[in-house]
């Protein structure tokens, strides 16, 4: 691949499965499925799901990130053939490795180079082009570049109004649910958390309350469980997002606070003022919803000194997925 690919080898991206086609005992292809893009308009207007459904949802499309027929074996009907075969597959094997079926195939070609023949006689559908800007390590680049054509195969019939659903079952349920935060709710996240005292001493404050308490929500909001994963979340942020979250900046760099910081401010911090700025917030970016679900849940490791058990119940949104409100209880033993 790194010898004859014009892109040359690529990386382990999440989850991926490399396959090799073998013509009288001769490597004749190579091919590389990995995660799906995070973003891509065309695609995303096809399916038709929201930026939440999306984020949770990306694990049941893969990308055909890599094909190479070898130089020596460009035979008549071999790449659409190749592909085919792929497909019979794939589902199967990556049920096998990564416990979750394939609902779509996404790939990118560049016009400039190819014209997606091999897909197309594949039956892959092209939805129309991307918008050119490529992704960077400080986001996505500024000017468009060369945009590229987008190709979809669906696996499955009904491919397009499952990733749209409003809820999945088993087996196509990713598990927790997760969400994205537009830059829009990253930046009014801290606005939300003013108003909360902070516990703290004056002196030798790094980080603002308001900030720290905006990257936990967010982290959680993302799925994070737990002050390690909420670390590695916040430590996983661009600077065009924690410049949202109103991070402090230092020799033109900005921070985030550390696992400490998170951990001495959740614990310390008074619950219900969490509880009113959330609900606050709830009322800003909730209204979509039509039903509520009520979920309840035993806290681990929270027994009192009478030996009962805390409960949490929870109030969800159907169509955001936002927690609207959370009580507990320590009323059972």
């Amino acid at each position: 691949m790194q010898a004859h690919h014009y892109l040359g080898d690529l990386p382990k991206i999440g989850e991926t499965l490399w396959y090799v086609a073998i013509l009288r005992q001769q490597w004749v292809a190579l091919l590389s499925f990995s995660a799906a893009a995070l973003k891509c308009a065309v695609r995303d207007q096809w399916i038709g799901w929201d930026h939440r459904r999306q984020y949770d949802r990306l694990k049941l499309v893969a990308n055909n990130s890599r094909f190479l027929i070898l130089p020596q074996w460009h035979l008549p009907n071999l790449g659409s053939r190749v592909l085919a075969l792929c497909e019979q597959r794939i589902q199967r094997d990556w049920l096998e490795r990564f416990g979750h079926p394939l609902v779509l195939m996404e790939t990118f070609v560049d016009p400039q180079r190819y014209q997606g023949t091999v897909y197309k006689a594949a039956n892959w559908l092209c939805l129309g082009q991307t918008k050119g800007f490529r992704r960077t390590r400080q986001g996505y680049s500024n000017l468009a570049q060369s945009p590229k054509m987008v190709f979809v195969r669906a696996l499955q019939s009904n491919a397009q109004s499952l990733l749209s659903r409003p809820l999945l079952g088993a087996p196509y349920c990713p598990g927790d649910v997760k969400m994205l935060l537009t830059a829009d709710q990253m930046r009014s996240l801290p606005e939300f958390f003013t108003d909360i005292p902070d516990p703290r001493r004056a002196a030798g404050k790094r980080h603002r309350l308001s900030t720290v308490l905006a990257i936990a929500a967010g982290a959680t909001l993302c799925g994070m469980r737990g002050y390690k994963a909420i670390s590695d979340w916040a430590k996983s942020l661009g600077p065009k997002a924690r410049e949202r979250f109103g991070c402090r900046k230092k020799q033109g760099q900005y921070l985030v606070p550390s696992e400490y910081i998170i951990r001495d401010i959740l614990i310390r911090v008074d619950p219900d003022h969490l509880d009113r700025s959330f609900q606050r917030w709830n009322e800003a970016y909730a209204g979509a919803d039509e039903s509520l679900a009520i979920d309840g849940k035993t806290m681990c490791n929270a027994t009192d000194e009478q030996g009962r058990k805390t409960h949490i119940m929870s109030a969800i949104g159907h169509e955001t997925k936002t927690c609207h409100t959370q009580k507990k209880s320590a009323s059972c033993r």
